[in-house]
């Protein structure tokens, strides 16, 4: 079977930067007079002629958004497993040749973590872990699952990229969503990022979503790291990526996420800052073009920005975040992945959420959303 890497490969990076900067006005305003949308309208809405419509956007993802999800908010936070990884990536604290403290929870580790998300009131929980195949491969995550399938009804997972029957093996222990990112689609660039280790292996991160698709995991989580590269371009790969799975594994759902650049230890600062303001017309975009699409929105982004995003196409919030292993409640000094903005308590989302006129989901989404729309 065909995987995505063909479809990549008729791509170029410069000529589809070149389309969408040159993008005007008048091709922006036949987009928006569409009904329906396709990458070549996606490219136009990533355009710089776009902002000037940011407003007639953002009322267009308002209204689709509810249409198709009401006016619902899914929480969720990372519970992050270890730290310990065997890549050297420029832009991450849990890189290899930072001189850190290591470490990996336990099952009794695992467990207390846990509870201190349960008493948050979490339903749905993500594991995240550095990428060290020895020391948190899949035995370890099956592990992990099992223990925790009792007291969550979502379990996604953001982990090193496995094969096929590993992620099988997931699947069949409870995982709900795997989430992979690309980081960046810019092939030519890619290992200076990434210097050492597994994920230095352009063709086989990018191939990770078909070996998921085939898995049948219920959903995949795709995303670039926003700052690494222009985000123009690297967001219409990260669609043309989503759009070729949503073909070849029609069955599958699909969320993306918006990991801008944040401060950690060791890291480079971004090749490209991306403004408040550029990230609501990618998410719009990606509402406009994809209706079905999921959308996350994490405590990377600041207070501010996070107060306004709700209404704006807005699917799943992370919520009183952590980003360091046993962070909860075993170690809150341990190192952290990176530092994260919005540092409210998950009560004040909930109330944050409540106010704006939209209703938190605390379990798992697909429930509420079947519930809601079969009534």
């Amino acid at each position: 079977m065909s995987t995505f890497k063909e479809t990549f490969a008729c791509y170029q990076w410069d000529t589809i930067q070149r389309k969408i900067y040159d993008s005007t006005p008048e091709d922006v305003k036949r987009v928006l007079q569409k009904d329906r949308h396709d990458l070549e309208d996606f490219l136009v809405l990533l355009s710089p002629a776009a902002e000037a419509e940011l407003e007639q956007m953002a009322q267009l993802t308002r209204s689709i958004t509810q249409r198709r999800f009401g006016k619902t908010i899914q929480l969720y936070a990372p519970l992050y497993l270890s730290n310990e990884c065997q890549n050297i990536c420029t832009y991450c604290g849990f890189s290899m040749d930072n001189k850190i403290k290591r470490k990996t929870l336990s099952d009794a580790e695992l467990l207390l973590e846990a509870m201190a998300l349960k008493a948050m009131g979490l339903q749905h929980v993500l594991l995240v872990s550095g990428e060290a195949n020895k020391i948190v491969g899949v035995e370890y995550f099956e592990n992990a699952i099992r223990l925790l399938k009792p007291h969550f009804s979502q379990i996604s997972i953001e982990v090193q990229p496995l094969e096929q029957e590993e992620y099988e093996v997931i699947q069949q222990a409870g995982v709900h969503t795997v989430l992979v990112y690309q980081e960046t689609y810019h092939q030519e660039v890619y290992k200076a990022y990434h210097r050492k280790g597994k994920k230095s292996n352009f063709d086989y991160r990018l191939e990770t979503p078909d070996r998921i698709g085939k898995a049948g995991i219920h959903k995949i989580g795709l995303g670039v790291l926003l700052g690494l590269e222009d985000w123009r371009t690297d967001s219409f790969f990260n669609a043309l990526h989503i759009h070729y799975l949503q073909k070849q594994y029609w069955r599958t759902k699909y969320s993306v996420s918006f990991p801008r650049l944040r401060p950690a230890e060791g890291i480079i600062e971004p090749n490209f800052v991306m403004e408040d303001r550029h990230l609501l017309q990618l998410i719009c975009a990606y509402r406009i073009w994809n209706p079905d699409l999921e959308i996350s929105i994490s405590t990377r982004e600041s207070e501010h920005f996070r107060n306004h995003i709700i209404p704006l196409g807005v699917t799943t919030m992370s919520a009183a975040s952590k980003t360091n292993p046993g962070g909860y409640a075993v170690d809150p000094q341990s190192l952290e992945q990176f530092e994260i903005s919005d540092e409210r308590s998950m009560e004040a989302i909930i109330d944050l959420i409540r106010n704006s006129g939209y209703d938190p989901i605390m379990k798992d989404w697909d429930g509420a959303y079947s519930g809601q729309h079969n009534g």
